[in-house]
């Protein structure tokens, strides 16, 4: 009896790749951990060295796991200590060196790219920021659309145009906040225009504040399309937390961007719909209105 040919190297089950993914996700989940935990950001070969990786290759997969290079995951982990720390140091000096930024001349040079205003500012609860904002109408009920200088800060639904207004106060308890700007309108129609059709996408700047994890949820959001979902399990994994389902839930919960982070495609694991800052409801139709859910 002949011996049947041997199998095609291009048909041999191959496990690498998905085992890959895997390893990967793993390895890039603890490299967030030691950036987290260190006092001064860890070089790109430190934190290449226990993977095994060369730093050039370590680099694309940390990109691939998180939407992040590791020097701008490190960045965004240090804005948001900063952010605790301007409240609670006794100056501005001492939180900018306890978040682990070296030079205080160098972070200033770009502090109004990483917390939206410059650390005093923020310190006084945007004592120094100009936000313009409008509230208007859509099929979703009242919408709040607010700007800072470096782009929208806040997208807000509701039943009580009020009750959106205290909210952004909340936010930005000390910031000049202006409003009954007729240049402004078009900004908000511009984000009216979005909410009602989706698909068409919004082309205006963000002004995304919130810390490093919160960022790394929020960038896994804006990357589902419209009528897709995703529950908060896949998003954990997607960002190498997966057992960080219940921090994802408040990540989205934390969100201030309505339908520009589409938090909304986010469901249980059962398909459920709770979760929705705006409502259930809302969210139920902003998904049907994408195509995700039937009618």
């Amino acid at each position: 009896m002949p011996k049947p040919d041997p199998m095609p190297a291009s048909t041999a089950p191959r496990r690498s790749r998905p085992e890959s993914g895997v390893r990967h996700a793993a390895l890039v989940a603890e490299a967030c951990r030691r950036i987290e935990r260190a006092e001064a950001a860890p070089s790109l070969a430190e934190l290449a060295a226990p993977t095994g990786m060369s730093p050039w290759h370590f680099h694309r997969v940390f990109k691939a796991q998180t939407g992040l290079t590791p020097k701008a995951y490190a960045d965004a982990h240090r804005a948001g200590r900063l952010r605790e720390r301007l409240v609670r140091s006794r100056t501005i000096t001492d939180a900018i060196h306890d978040a682990g930024f070296g030079s205080s001349s160098r972070f200033y040079e770009r502090s109004s790219e990483r917390l939206g205003m410059q650390p005093s500012a923020w310190r006084a609860g945007g004592a120094e920021a100009r936000i313009r904002f409008a509230i208007g109408q859509c099929s979703l009920g009242a919408i709040l659309v607010a700007s800072s200088d470096k782009g929208v800060c806040a997208i807000l639904l509701g039943d009580d145009p009020d009750a959106l207004a205290r909210d952004l106060q909340d936010r930005f308890p000390k910031a000049e906040l202006v409003g009954g700007d007729p240049d402004y309108e078009r900004v908000v129609a511009t984000v009216v225009g979005f909410v009602e059709a989706p698909r068409i996408g919004l082309d205006l700047p963000l002004d995304v504040r919130g810390t490093a994890f919160q960022e790394r949820v929020w960038r896994a959001l804006r990357k589902i399309p419209p009528g897709s979902k995703a529950t908060y399990a896949e998003i954990a994994r997607r960002i190498g937390e997966p057992r960080a389902v219940r921090a994802v839930a408040g990540a989205c919960a934390a969100n201030h961007l309505a339908v520009a982070i589409p938090c909304h495609r986010v469901v249980r694991s059962d398909g459920g719909l709770s979760g929705y800052r705006w409502g259930v409801e809302r969210k139920r139709r902003l998904l049907e209105r994408e195509g995700a859910i039937r009618t």
